[in-house]
């Protein structure tokens, strides 16, 4: 037993020294879908964290309540709060108005609430710039300020009345803009809207004929125990507001997570190719393994255990990767205090990316490494597919242009390879329309009286930029791998066709076609499939592009692939006949 694993290593070391492009590529395959979706896991793990930094930078509260009365009837409502069972402490109740703020030409709904200048035990907002609340001024919260472009020393008009803006803060009792919870008084109905404090006796003037609403903050003695609070339109725990907060990152999450999907269909089929490739340099030995008395088992052992260590690589630098770039890609919200600061990735995240890297490299070689091990005579010879000959197809070959033909028959003789053209085409094609509708899709809002940026469009919009990136480099990889394959397969066939009568400009043009014909369903097939992936996972109304656009993506992935092909396949067709026929193998 000692032996045979010996040599396993043995071997395996050998092969990863003498295949060292083909290894850095399917490193780089499997890598690009593990680093994905350990982005995708790690920003669900660390979404939260800013939040509850916050919340204990600025003593935030269990439980918020604002009641649906105003007045004096919302004081007495209150008043039995502040008494009740398990509660520990209280700040408020403060007085509340929900107006409109103007800066900068801009208007949006502001929800007013009125301080003292002391601080309080419960919920004390802590100021990023500038100073706290006094008669006069306005203190912002920091990511409405920076929504309306507003800086410390502005000056801004609530209904009608200008105020200095005297400083920035954050706060765990309200979500961050454009969650600060407005709405009409009376009503149930919550409009997006930011958060703003002024001093407690200039609040009743900027009200005008506006009855005040009040809310109260309590601190319980236990506060897991707010879960059992019934969240509704006047009451919230600290538990809703960090959901609220989360959603900022919701559409970014799920883009990370479809797109690592995506990406692992990809890996899947580039290292296929390269698999492929390499099985077909290793057949002299796996004659051999056979000669001196290797069973299949053995041999398929040393196959296997060489797409295993590379998964296994690839999954721990895809942790690595998303590890180091979560706190880059992941930028928190300007309400919020606090970074990040990505941990070590949780258990789950790690098993997760480990069998997702280990299922693509064991899926993508399983077959061929069996293939291998089991029939002999197929791993000597390394036939290609024989032609099925019948009546209709002579007769249609006999029409096609030389190099239609010529394209034609190298497909037949690998099958399995133009399928791999036609998933990598599918795939990519799927996702650039999936992402070129999701920039097609409005990313502002109604505020009020105005459009402001969507804060989650932000970080969607860095997940989009990462997937991008690295959809382009994997389909990229992919294309020339495939057509670097075909160019060396094709050889003889295409020397063959010269000798008798085909020009060299028409085998060139073949190969094209042989890599072009697979692609064509590809791209017919991944329109329609990225419109309905995009439909399927997304929330809102969906916004379509214009045709042009999807014409003039499907007829880029074709010239794309057009461009990857004309270089090899000129190199090809440059060498001469007799050269290409006496290195044939016997």
């Amino acid at each position: 037993m000692s032996g045979r694993l010996l040599l396993v290593c043995r071997l395996l070391m050998r092969d990863l020294r003498r295949r060292r492009t083909e290894t850095v590529l399917l490193l780089v395959a499997i890598t690009a879908a593990t680093a994905t979706l350990t982005l995708g896991l790690t920003l669900n793990e660390i979404a939260d964290r800013p939040y509850r930094q916050t919340r204990t930078a600025t003593a935030g509260p269990d439980v918020i309540v604002t009641p649906g009365a105003t007045g004096q009837a919302a004081l007495d409502e209150l008043a039995s709060l502040t008494t009740a069972a398990g509660v520990t402490d209280h700040s408020g109740p403060f007085p509340v108005a929900y107006l409109t703020m103007t800066a900068r030409g801009k208007s949006a709904h502001a929800v007013v609430e009125g301080r003292d200048t002391t601080p309080v035990s419960i919920d004390r907002p802590a100021v990023t710039d500038g100073t706290w609340v006094r008669p006069g001024g306005v203190v912002v919260e920091r990511a409405f300020a920076d929504a309306l472009g507003i800086r410390t020393g502005d000056t801004v008009n609530i209904d009608g009345h200008p105020l200095r803006v005297i400083g920035t803060a954050v706060t765990a009792a309200r979500a961050t803009y454009p969650y600060a919870g407005w709405h009409y008084p009376g009503s149930i109905l919550v409009e997006r809207g930011g958060l703003v404090w002024v001093d407690r006796s200039d609040i009743a003037t900027l009200a005008g004929s506006q009855p005040l609403s009040y809310t109260l903050n309590l601190k319980l003695a236990d506060p897991a125990a707010s879960t059992t609070y019934a969240v509704g339109d006047q009451l919230t725990t600290w538990q809703a507001i960090d959901h609220l907060n989360g959603r900022l990152y919701s559409d970014a999450q799920i883009a990370l997570l479809v797109g690592s999907w995506l990406l692992s269909g990809l890996a899947l089929a580039g290292v296929a190719g390269i698999v492929a490739g390499r099985i077909i340099g290793q057949r002299r030995r796996v004659g051999l393994l056979k000669a001196v008395g290797a069973g299949p088992a053995m041999i398929a052992a040393v196959h296997l255990a060489e797409y295993l260590v590379i998964g296994l690589a690839a999954a721990a630098t895809g942790l690595a990767a998303g590890w180091f770039a979560a706190p880059v890609l992941i930028r928190p919200s300007a309400g919020l205090i606090g970074s990040v600061n990505a941990q070590p990735p949780a258990l789950r995240t790690v098993i997760a990316v480990t069998a997702l890297a280990l299922t693509i490299a064991v899926a993508a070689t399983l077959v061929p490494v069996v293939r291998a091990a089991t029939s002999t005579v197929h791993a000597l010879a390394d036939a290609a597919t024989p032609p099925r000959r019948r009546r209709w197809r002579i007769w249609l070959s006999r029409r096609l242009p030389t190099a239609l033909l010529i394209g034609v028959r190298i497909n037949a003789r690998r099958p399995r390879r133009a399928r791999l053209v036609t998933v990598n085409t599918l795939i990519t094609t799927t996702a650039l329309v999936a992402i070129l509708m999701v920039n097609t899709q409005v990313v502002h809002f109604d505020l009020g009286y105005t459009e402001l940026a969507n804060p989650r469009v932000e970080r969607s919009e860095q997940a989009t930029l990462v997937l991008t990136v690295v959809l382009c480099i994997l389909a990229l990889i992919n294309a020339v791998v495939s057509t670097w394959t075909a160019v060396l397969d094709a050889r003889q066939p295409l020397a063959v066709a010269r000798t008798l009568g085909a020009t060299p400009a028409q085998a060139g043009v073949g190969l094209a076609l042989a890599q072009l014909l697979p692609a064509i369903p590809g791209v017919a097939a991944g329109i329609p499939a990225g419109i309905g992936l995009l439909a399927s996972v997304s929330t809102g109304e969906v916004q379509y592009p214009p045709d042009s656009w999807l014409l003039a993506t499907a007829l880029g992935v074709l010239l794309a692939i057009a461009a990857l092909t004309a270089i090899p396949a000129m190199v090809a067709t440059r060498r001469p006949v007799v050269d290409t026929l006496q290195s044939a193998p016997t």
